[in-house]
């Protein structure tokens, strides 16, 4: 694996800018991902480290919003919080572990196929109907089983899990306030376990996760202060074409 390159001013900016639409992006509509990590690859990162220094710097903005709405966390079906909690942090540990040990090679090889299924993901979400109240139920077997699929992968890459998780809630039985307050609890709680195992790692860009975390802190901000001024629908396309290209360019790449 090549060393992490080192930045120029100019670069690191233009990443700090990166966070700053992302963290914009994720208050609005999600998906900031697909924005800080092609971000970090046109900067010279390997996907590897892109796509573990892109999860470093976007966990501050993501808690911060995860705890502001944690007064609607309930629990799911069968199962409580702190179960769900629990499964999202185990998951997250075994994503990330996992991670570590991908050969650098097999991952490059792998990113074109996750790209399309994270954006795939989140197109379905972004644009399907939102169910107004809770209308069905899940086994708790099922329930443990999707939770923690949905974590490793959190903890591996990431794309798209807020979509996933959104899905499995309501279908097990909770209300969309409550679904998405619990998502960003839980998705926080996968990215947490990820960060401290990624954080000793030697790919990690600290200047650009440094950069990717003071803009993500920005754009939260201003995403808060525009949620009610710019159709999320608009962001939603945004990203949608962000990754389609990605795809296209990560399979032709």
């Amino acid at each position: 694996m090549p060393p992490v390159p080192p930045l120029e001013l100019h670069t690191i900016l233009l990443i700090a800018a990166a966070g700053l639409f992302a963290g914009t992006q994720n208050a609005l509509a999600g998906g900031g991902s697909f924005i800080t990590f092609p971000a970090l690859l046109l900067a010279g990162l390997n996907p590897l480290a892109a796509n573990m220094t892109s999860t470093i710097a976007m966990f501050p903005s993501q808690a911060t919003s995860a705890i502001a709405g944690r007064r609607f966390v309930d629990d799911v079906g069968p199962l409580t919080f702190r179960q769900m909690f629990a499964i999202s942090v185990i998951g997250g540990v075994l994503g990330a572990l996992l991670l570590r040990i991908t050969p650098p090679t097999f991952f490059e090889r792998l990113v074109p196929w996750l790209v399309l299924f994270a954006t795939s993901m989140f197109a379905w979400g972004a644009f399907r109907k939102q169910p107004l109240h809770a209308a069905s139920s899940m086994p708790r077997w099922a329930l443990v089983l999707t939770q923690g699929a949905i974590a490793i992968y959190g903890g591996y890459f990431g794309g798209g899990i807020g979509f996933l998780m959104l899905a499995a809630l309501t279908i097990a039985g909770q209300q969309i306030r409550a679904a998405t307050a619990t998502k960003n609890m839980l998705a926080m709680a996968m990215n947490a376990a990820a960060t401290l195992i990624f954080a000793f790692s030697s790919l990690i860009s600290w200047p650009a996760a440094l950069a990717l975390c003071a803009g993500g802190i920005g754009g939260g901000l201003l995403g808060a202060w525009l949620i009610h001024r710019l159709p999320p629908r608009v962001m939603r396309i945004f990203v949608v074409g962000v990754g389609v290209a990605l795809t296209i360019y990560m399979f032709l790449r």
